[in-house]
């Protein structure tokens, strides 16, 4: 779904212009986006599989939830949004806790660059998986994993898994934030 953007610079600052985010990616301008990783207090991390009618990485396993920042919108407001759009569930902007801010250039093809600064949250995950309601556009599968495993296999050779490919750096951060937590 097309949907309209705020433009931000090479630096993550607002421009002040807007422009559907489909011509952002055509053009490789920059755009916010939110990631929520969730987290169990088993020390899981539910890990969300892209929908097969994805244009990027379809079927590869990601962030728990993610989505792009309206233009206008606060991003813990697209936070919650998402999360309620993709995996069903209502959480606050209480529950979120920033992790940080990670620019990713990713050009996917000739027409599609993506340029866009991650807005990044852990959250604890309360309801069990079973609880979850997938958004079939967005959401092939959910699946819980225990972090210690996850962090080995993302990290191996020949991960179990096809992740998407984010920046070492950026999961690293992720885990830390979430072994703090636990």
């Amino acid at each position: 779904m097309d949907e309209w953007v705020d433009v931000l610079d090479p630096d993550g600052q607002y421009t002040g212009q807007k422009i559907l985010k489909s011509e952002a990616h055509e053009k490789g301008l920059f755009h916010p986006t939110v990631h929520i990783w969730f987290y169990s207090e088993k020390g899981d991390i539910l890990l969300q599989q892209r929908a097969e009618i994805k244009k990027t990485f379809p079927l590869f396993w990601d962030v728990s939830v993610a989505g792009h920042v309206s233009a206008g919108e606060t991003i813990e407001i697209s936070a919650i949004r998402e999360v309620k759009e993709e995996i069903g569930l209502d959480i606050t902007h209480k529950e979120l806790v920033p992790v940080g801010v990670f620019k990713s250039i990713q050009q996917h093809h000739s027409n599609l660059l993506d340029c866009e600064f991650h807005h990044t949250f852990i959250c604890l995950l309360i309801p069990p998986l079973e609880a979850l309601v997938k958004q079939k556009e967005e959401v092939e599968a959910l699946q819980l994993m225990p972090l210690k495993v996850w962090e080995k296999d993302l990290f191996s050779i020949a991960p179990a898994l096809s992740y998407v490919p984010h920046e070492e750096f950026y999961y690293r951060e992720v885990i830390t934030a979430i072994k703090k937590r636990l």
